[in-house]
């Protein structure tokens, strides 16, 4: 019998297992449950181990229908889940805009600044001069009471409804391609349109990040729900593989967003 682990990375497996007990403690206890705020690939992986059908169910909200970041409520199929039951609180930062500007590194600098692990955000929106954070309500009060500065600018948070929660200002342009190998340097090269050479070398020099954290090997398997970024390229994100090619090649649909 083919094992549910070589679907997946190594690096995975911890996750995998933390998701397989999720879904067995709901079945077991008709109890729901949610968890910290998943990364795209992470949503990918909980949706293809719930699945769509049986007695378990799994959907995604992050505040608005155009955040990256999510949380995953976990329910028994007779529930109908409610924007409440993710736990998220929206919370605006107010801060002298006539005299400072606030970039989101300064934003996460400071919320990591706190203790908290990076989980328990959801995504940082920076629209024009509004800056909005999207935290797990179980938190938003400490977060509110410890974030007193970003960079070096005084801020004030407060609490937003999430139906004011700005619209991401990016715009993903969906293509689809074909690739030989998900190998992160064949995967780069098709979606950037670059050589394979200069693939590997922009790989090698660090400037090449999967999920958010930089990878090194030019041979590293990307995944649907793999989010890219390559510096002086852009970003991408794998929306899906959708079979094989009569000369036995991957079919690709990916979402893209330049420089």
């Amino acid at each position: 019998m083919e094992s549910i682990y070589t679907h997946f990375r190594k690096e995975e497996h911890a996750f995998i297992d933390q998701v397989l007990d999720w879904k067995n403690q709901v079945e077991l206890y008709y109890q729901s449950k949610k968890t910290d705020f998943l990364d795209p690939r992470e949503q990918h992986i909980v949706a293809d181990l719930i699945g769509s059908t049986g007695d378990v169910k799994v959907a995604f909200f992050g505040g608005n229908e155009y955040m990256e970041r999510k949380r995953a409520f976990i329910y028994p199929s007779y529930i109908e889940p409610e924007p409440e039951d993710f736990g998220l609180v929206a919370i605006q930062v107010g801060y002298a805009t006539k005299f400072h500007s606030i970039t989101h590194p300064q934003v996460l600098g400071a919320l990591m600044g706190i203790g908290l692990k990076r989980q328990k955000y959801g995504d940082i929106v920076i629209d024009g001069q509004t800056v909005q954070i999207v935290v797990a309500e179980e938190v938003a009060h400490f977060v509110k009471l410890n974030v007193q500065t970003m960079g070096k600018v005084p801020v004030k948070l407060k609490d937003v409804p999430l139906q004011e929660l700005r619209k991401t200002t990016d715009e993903w342009q969906e293509k689809h391609g074909i690739i030989a190998s998900f190998r992160l340097d064949a995967m780069l090269s098709e979606i950037f349109h670059i050589s394979r050479q200069k693939s590997q070398a922009i790989i090698q020099a660090n400037y090449v990040k999967v999920n958010h954290k930089v990878i090194e090997k030019v041979a590293y398997e990307c995944g649907a729900g793999d989010l890219l970024s390559a510096r002086g390229y852009g970003r991408a994100k794998i929306l899906s593989v959708e079979g094989k090619t009569k000369r036995d090649k991957w079919k690709l649909m990916y979402g893209v967003q330049r420089n």
